[in-house]
């Protein structure tokens, strides 16, 4: 991983400046007690230099690099939605994959996708235990380095390797699924934009709409067949 630019100045001043104490002190034709008071203040400096340049290494880590994720740029809708619902989708999809680090958008309730965008994998998404467990607390699930969980097979069909996923919450019913593109890749800042458009999905009536069509969608299965 590559160390910030400023991280790396500031560590170089250090050792230059320490350098230059340590040949001064040698050069030195006579060593008295000004010279000394000078060196000892002189060298404390440089070592405070390289020990901000280790600390901001620490606080701003540099970001980990893309994973190589294959899939189809693409944009599916669920052919039902009413035109308002659609263009709301549309429009925060974009939002989310350019705002944040997402690779891939869905938006999902019970079997139906009625939002996939981004990197798409030609299979389909059904909710498991991580997406039921977020339905059921009503908050959002952010893994973080997906590679750690044993759970991760749940987002294999969402999009192959994915390194981090989001799971939100969208009323009882639905929830948001976001694919970043590499470990750790989501700030608090990105989860509280993911959030808000929850919120707005809600407002807009995405959970009554979903229960309104997996009502009708189970009426019909249970219609008597006629010959």
């Amino acid at each position: 991983m590559a160390t910030p630019l400023a991280s790396r100045l500031m560590l170089a001043i250090g050792l230059v400046a320490l350098a230059l104490v340590v040949l001064n002190q040698v050069t030195a034709p006579r060593i008295d007690p000004p010279l000394e008071r000078a060196a000892v203040l002189a060298s404390l400096l440089a070592v405070v230099l390289m020990l901000v340049a280790a600390l901001w290494q620490r606080i701003q880590p540099p970001a980990a690099p893309r994973a190589d994720l294959k899939g189809r740029e693409g944009l599916e809708l669920a052919a039902d939605l009413p035109e308002p619902l659609r263009r709301e989708l549309a429009w925060g999809s974009r939002m989310l994959l350019t705002a944040t680090p997402a690779a891939v958008v869905l938006l999902q309730s019970g079997s139906q996708s009625l939002l996939r965008r981004g990197l798409l994998a030609d299979t389909e998404f059904c909710l498991g235990p991580i997406c039921q467990q977020s339905l059921e607390r009503q908050k959002a699930i952010s893994l973080v380095d997906l590679s750690l969980y044993p759970g991760r097979v749940e987002f294999e069909p969402l999009l192959s390797d994915l390194p981090a996923v989001v799971v939100q919450p969208v009323g009882e019913e639905a929830v948001l699924v976001l694919g970043g593109w590499s470990p750790r890749c989501f700030s608090q800042a990105d989860l509280l934009w993911i959030g808000g458009w929850a919120e707005k999905l809600i407002d807009a009536g995405v959970p009554a709409w979903a229960a309104q069509a997996q009502g009708a969608a189970a009426a019909a299965g249970e219609a008597p067949q006629t010959s």
